[in-house]
């Protein structure tokens, strides 16, 4: 596990939430519905491929495909390899 994934996991068990921080709030306020549906969905549930978040928000995976790309923009998503398919990026709130 990288140590940013890691250091993710800590900050959650600590009960740390990137919502908290007032520049990561700032940043996402300017953006659309869907990419702020889509990082409280993964503030509860990261890491989630981008199947799981079309899932988990009910949204279409354009719009789930588009809230990603805003986030990743603005720095408040990262991704990597799935563990379980290597085939699949995972995304997650970056802290």
């Amino acid at each position: 596990m990288s140590t940013q994934v890691e250091e993710q996991v800590a900050a959650e068990e600590e009960g740390e939430s990137p919502f908290t921080d007032s520049e990561f709030r700032e940043r996402l306020r300017e953006l659309p519905p869907s990419a702020k549906l889509v990082a409280k969905v993964l503030e509860g549930e990261a890491p989630l491929s981008q199947g799981e978040l079309a899932d988990e928000s009910l949204l279409p995976d354009r719009t789930v495909r588009y809230a990603l790309n805003r986030l990743a923009e603005e720095d408040l998503v990262e991704s990597r390899y799935s563990f379980r398919d290597a085939r699949k990026q995972v995304y997650f709130l970056a802290t």
